[in-house]
């Protein structure tokens, strides 16, 4: 559903034009920031629907930029960079951030990502009324308000991990390919990065394992994909 309004975050005027270019061809409004520091006020006054936001930035990085934003925010940020290291995908999803991708990018493709995650949201607002809990030894689950309890303690997670664990949990014991979970997680047709998911995989475990080295919960099915144990005692 186009009209939304996107906050373009980038030092680069040409990016920003680029991608402003396509992304009105598609009916979004598009605003933008040059630096980390105006993002915030630009946020409270315009309420953007979607950040695109560089870690390369002036003054305050994108790094920084999201661990803020995500204080008070479920916004979905997609990070671009040009940095494509393991290390800084790791940085930018355990920060919050929704999904990222590598300059130089095709535009098209950008544009695919914005709308995978605007419709990911905008699906996860409107199931917000149907009060449901799913419970397992040890963790708790409120698909409502959001809230995840692991091991007697309330934990923080980004908008896209709380996806996959309340879609894998909601049906345990399913085994879920890897492409299969970007279809349903990030509504691409079209495989993502690998990474993206394992880094929100490996995120999900360090905050509700007790021992993330041997999960109780989020199981790897090798060659396969992942499963929720719904055996767990």
């Amino acid at each position: 559903m186009a009209g939304e309004t996107i906050l373009v975050v980038d030092d680069e005027q040409e990016i920003v034009q680029l991608i402003q270019l396509y992304l009105v061809r598609e009916g979004y409004k598009v605003i933008s920031a040059n630096n980390g520091h105006d993002v915030f006020g630009i946020v409270r006054e315009h309420k953007p629907d979607l950040i695109i936001l560089d870690i390369l930035l002036p003054g305050l990085d994108g790094i920084e930029v999201c661990r803020q934003l995500r204080k008070t925010s479920n916004t979905p940020i997609l990070f671009i960079s040009c940095k494509s290291e393991d290390i800084d995908i790791i940085l930018g999803l355990s920060m919050g951030g929704d999904d990222y991708m590598t300059k130089p990018f095709s535009p098209s493709q950008l544009v695919a990502r914005v709308k995978a995650l605007l419709r990911r949201n905008s699906i996860r607002e409107q199931h917000q009324d149907d009060p449901q809990l799913v419970k397992f030894p040890g963790l708790e689950i409120d698909l409502v308000s959001h809230i995840v309890r692991a091991n007697g303690q309330t934990i923080s997670l980004s908008a896209k991990e709380f996806d996959l664990l309340s879609l894998m949990a909601k049906t345990p014991n399913r085994v879920y390919k890897i492409e299969h979970l970007f279809e349903l997680i990030w509504s691409l047709d079209s495989m993502g990065d690998p990474r993206t998911l394992i880094v929100h995989i490996s995120n999900l475990r360090k905050k509700i394992e007790l021992n993330p080295a041997e999960p109780r919960y989020i199981i790897t099915v090798r060659g396969v994909g992942y499963k929720f144990n719904g055996s767990t005692g």
